[in-house]
């Protein structure tokens, strides 16, 4: 059963609701004009507690008390909600989205649990196993993906793949059978998630690659554009965003005005990707929901620079962006006018 958008608010729960991803996803759906947040869960181990005890900068703000989550909770949940969002671990994911499709509840999972269609992969990738997934389940790339609003589970694409796939897709045509896309990707300490650890601390962190060749999202790229990819992430000592720079070879008969119109066709009617004239910087995108991309071709090496806000268009807003296009509203419906907690 959905709820008409136009007749009532659509009423909505967030799991993982403490987290980073989780705040973002409270705060956007508190001030969309078609959703209400009947509840946000937190960890059983949490005690209940406001969630402007945990971030002050929503004092006076939103009244909303994060309750620590128990499966006893399932049956309540499912009479008062209809949508679920997930900001959780993927292996919490993984064992909880299950419950809560059987129970009759829409479930936007922002974890990886579910992205990676090839078990292997996801087993490599993830380290656990999973029942293998249905592979109707949506891979919910906003602006590259159809939503029939009867789908049970979306899986949310994560941060570094959705930079690197809405700069990619547009230009896959052009680019050489031969060629490997390179991506160089920067994200700030938020994308490590809440949890303290000394080697994501602000003050320890430094600009420096991790994860070359082996980072969990390299496959997930892959997968997005149907090719290999050879991805390098780096974590550096600001908030939030990521800034994407990307190096492939395109056919030698292939012209500038020809990627221009590739990327004005695919993008023309998506108001919350922004082509951008020259190349955008972080604190163009840190909390927005958009992305922004820029071009540039040097002979038949093309450069392509993108950045996004990591909680935003790569986690929460995009979420709530495919939340929108499941029930028909405007994509950028709850977006543009709310900027981020952190």
């Amino acid at each position: 059963m959905q709820a008409s958008p136009t007749t009532s608010k659509i009423p909505c729960a967030i799991f993982g609701a403490s987290g980073y991803s989780g705040v973002e996803l409270i705060w956007l759906l508190h001030n969309h004009p078609d959703f209400d947040v009947r509840y946000g869960f937190s960890s059983g181990a949490r005690r209940a507690e406001p969630v402007s005890q945990l971030y002050p900068q929503l004092t006076d703000r939103i009244d909303l008390t994060l309750q620590p989550w128990h499966p006893d909770l399932l049956g309540e949940v499912a009479e008062q909600v209809q949508v679920c969002f997930l900001a959780l671990p993927h292996e919490a994911s993984a064992e909880l989205a299950p419950k809560l499709t059987a129970a009759g509840l829409i479930v936007f999972d922002l974890s990886g649990a579910f992205r990676l269609r090839d078990e292997t992969v996801h087993k490599s990738a993830y380290g656990f196993s999973r029942p293998q997934p249905d592979q109707s389940i949506p891979y919910g790339l906003a602006e590259w993906t159809t939503l029939a609003g009867t789908e049970a589970l979306i899986a949310v694409p994560g941060c570094y793949p959705t930079a690197a796939a809405l700069a990619l897709l547009p230009v896959l045509p052009f680019i050489t059978d031969a060629c490997t896309p390179i991506v160089n990707a920067v994200s700030g300490v938020s994308g490590a998630g809440r949890k303290a650890a000394a080697h994501t601390s602000f003050c320890e962190v430094s600009l420096q690659a991790y994860g070359v060749g082996t980072h969990r999202h390299q496959p997930e790229i892959a997968q997005a554009i149907g090719r290999p990819v050879l991805f390098v992430p780096h974590l550096a000592n600001f908030r939030r965003g990521i800034l994407a720079t990307i190096y492939v070879e395109v056919a030698g008969e292939i012209t500038s005005a020809q990627i221009d119109d590739a990327f004005n066709e695919a993008y023309a009617q998506w108001p919350l990707v922004r082509l951008r004239a020259a190349p955008p910087a972080i604190s163009d995108v840190a909390g927005t929901p958009f992305c922004d991309i820029h071009w540039q071709l040097h002979g038949r090496q093309l450069v392509l620079c993108v950045a996004i806000d990591n909680l935003l268009k790569g986690a929460a807003g995009q979420a709530v962006q495919l939340a929108n296009q499941y029930f028909g509203l405007a994509p950028a419906a709850g977006l543009t006018k709310t900027g981020g907690v952190l």
